[in-house]
């Protein structure tokens, strides 16, 4: 991503040199919608975006590690340390962290995904300071106690079976691993109970202290919010912490998942007593650095991607064979996926594989019509504005522009992008991507004869 325009200003201390660098990176209209990034001396870096027009703030940290940067002993220790977080710091207990946001109406959540994870609060403008000082308290001050990690464990595998019960979410995990195998893009982000069972409090203290140093993290706000004051406020809350990076910070390591990308035409079947058959069809897709994932993006929605889509409609409009079927793509650092879901009856879900495998590659051999373009982008548009028409979402966006491009694009920018797209460009991703061999994942009460095949489905 690319920012649009970019002013920068250095602030100088009382002895002359610069500690702190500010840049606007979108300028916004009559002041609204401005965003604006300061990097501390340290390297922490902060991205806001105003919007005086609102009466609430959302306050987040996000930190460049996931469960991709895990070893195989420590496959879940990221989501693990995203819990511990909240058990309390040298200034508060769990409880006084609930707490603090309840009093004031707000809410407090995080979450952890492959490569990133996210702490954050919502409250009203007013109570921004709090959030700010609660939420960096808990980054930079979290105490990793022996008895924290042992409680926290029986929450963690709770979760891990509540994950479990849900064919619909374990497909995707089985999924990823029939794509990328044992790696840590092919790993479950929860962990497994065996992995959750062994971990300790002093691998998760080292993972902590490894990857949460400053120059990992980015700090975002956005909603009626004044720059200056929240770099003011977070700075004063990492330098009391004593948090302000070290000289011995490791880098942030380059990610390649490219190699982990397994040969195609791989299934993974896992018989399970479930009302329905939980399908996975996909292929490698694009990273989210690669140009044509405007186009993809189009392809992807004019699929998969609503009720007039693609897949939608042969296969439940007009035939009924499924309640939920759709396509998504995953985008990462260096590589990505590609995938087709439905869950159907058991006994049709050969004809829904036939039906989607049949749509991919029409798609690909014929490409879409400019009508179904035409649709596609009008769709992605108005979902790109809809989904950004709070100050979580608009948080989560700037936060996540900054961490994983270290720039920021504007909303009509990005509607440019997706109007740009041809019909050219998606014809050319649409063989690219789905021309090549699938894999394949299931869940379900799956028969002998229907596992055979499954799996010639895509030999």
């Amino acid at each position: 991503m690319t920012s649009r325009s970019s002013r920068a200003t250095a602030r100088p201390s009382s002895e002359g040199r610069a500690v702190a660098r500010t840049q606007t990176l979108l300028p916004g209209k009559d002041g609204i919608g401005t965003v604006r990034r300061t990097t501390l001396p340290g390297g922490l870096r902060i991205v806001t975006e105003t919007l005086p027009s609102v009466r609430s703030a959302t306050f987040g940290i996000w930190a460049h590690v996931g469960s991709r940067d895990e070893t195989p002993t420590l496959n879940g220790a990221t989501h693990y340390l995203e819990h511990l977080l909240f058990k309390g710091t040298r200034k508060r207990s769990a409880l006084d962290i609930s707490a603090a946001i309840d009093a004031v109406g707000g809410e407090m959540n995080a979450f952890t995904a492959k490569e990133y994870t996210c702490y954050y609060a919502r409250v009203l403008d007013t109570d921004l300071p709090l959030a700010i000082d609660v939420v960096c308290d808990m980054l930079t001050g979290s105490l990793i106690l022996d008895e924290d990690v042992d409680a926290e464990r029986g929450v963690v595998l709770e979760e891990i079976a509540m994950t479990e019960d849900d064919p619909g979410d374990v497909v995707h995990e089985l999924f990823a691993q029939t794509m990328f195998g044992d790696t840590p893009l092919g790993r479950p982000v929860l962990g497994t109970v065996d992995t959750i069972n062994t971990l300790t409090r002093s691998q998760i203290a080292r993972f902590y202290k490894k990857h949460y140093d400053p120059t990992h993290l980015v700090v975002a706000a956005a909603g009626n919010v004044d720059h200056a004051t929240v770099v003011r406020q977070v700075r004063r809350a990492f330098e009391k912490a004593g948090a302000l990076g070290r000289a011995d910070a490791v880098p942030v390591a380059p990610r390649d998942g490219r190699r982990a990308l397994r040969a195609a035409g791989r299934v993974e079947l896992l018989n399970r007593k479930t009302e329905q058959a939980h399908v996975v069809l996909g292929m490698p897709g694009l990273a989210r650095t690669d140009e044509r994932r405007w186009a993809l993006g189009v392809l992807n929605t004019a699929l998969g991607g609503g009720m007039s889509s693609r897949l939608f409609q042969e296969v439940r409009e007009k035939r009924g064979l499924a309640y939920s079927v759709y396509s998504y793509t995953s985008g990462f650092a260096d590589c990505g996926l590609f995938g087709v879901y439905a869950g159907c009856r058991p006994g049709q879900v050969h004809d829904v594989l036939r039906i989607c495998r049949d749509e991919l590659a029409k798609v690909a051999s014929d490409g879409l019509t400019d009508e179904e373009i035409r649709r596609a982008v009008g769709q992605l548009s108005g979902s790109t504005v809809l989904g950004l028409e709070d100050t979580g979402a608009l948080m989560n966006r700037i936060g996540k522009s900054e961490l994983c491009w270290g720039s920021q694009m504007s909303v009509d920018d990005m509607l440019t992008r997706i109007a740009d797209v041809t019909p050219d460009e998606v014809r050319e991703v649409a063989r690219d991507v789905l021309e090549q061999r699938p894999s394949l994942a299931v869940i379900g009460p799956l028969k002998d004869k229907q596992a055979d095949r499954l799996r010639r489905a895509v030999s």
